[in-house]
């Protein structure tokens, strides 16, 4: 029979690995220290304060770029681009935009409501 002091040495113990094992889990599943690929990471773009931010953003081609409306008034993403490559038409507070650029190269656009905003997305 096991004395009242190793039941409790061996409790202990265990308490200590499960703690042990929920901080490495979490640590393990927040924001990771190694890079992080693309179909795991999406780039986005704010639209804060009548700019995007980044105004220029460089990722692999095949990548998946998010606009989020941050100002409490419409903005647009539009490439600036004859034909257009995209256009996101109105965007309300909190609302998105997403774009897949497939093929390497400089994509600028504007705010099609605010034509100063303007921003580049650059493809390698």
């Amino acid at each position: 029979m096991k004395s009242p002091h190793l039941r409790t040495h061996a409790a202990r113990h265990r308490v200590w690995l499960g703690s042990l094992a929920i901080t490495l889990s979490s640590v393990l599943t927040s924001a990771s220290p190694w890079p992080v690929s693309a179909a795991e990471a999406t780039p986005t773009v704010h639209i804060e304060n009548f700019t995007f931010a980044p105004a220029t953003l460089t990722v692999k081609a095949g990548t998946r770029v998010t606009w989020t409306n941050r100002d409490d008034e419409p903005h647009t993403v539009t490439s600036s681009s004859t034909p257009r490559t995209f256009a996101s038409g109105a965007l309300d507070t909190d609302a998105t935009f997403a774009f897949t650029f497939d093929k390497p190269g400089t994509y600028p656009y504007f705010c099609a409501v605010h034509p100063h905003m303007t921003g580049v997305i650059v493809v390698k």
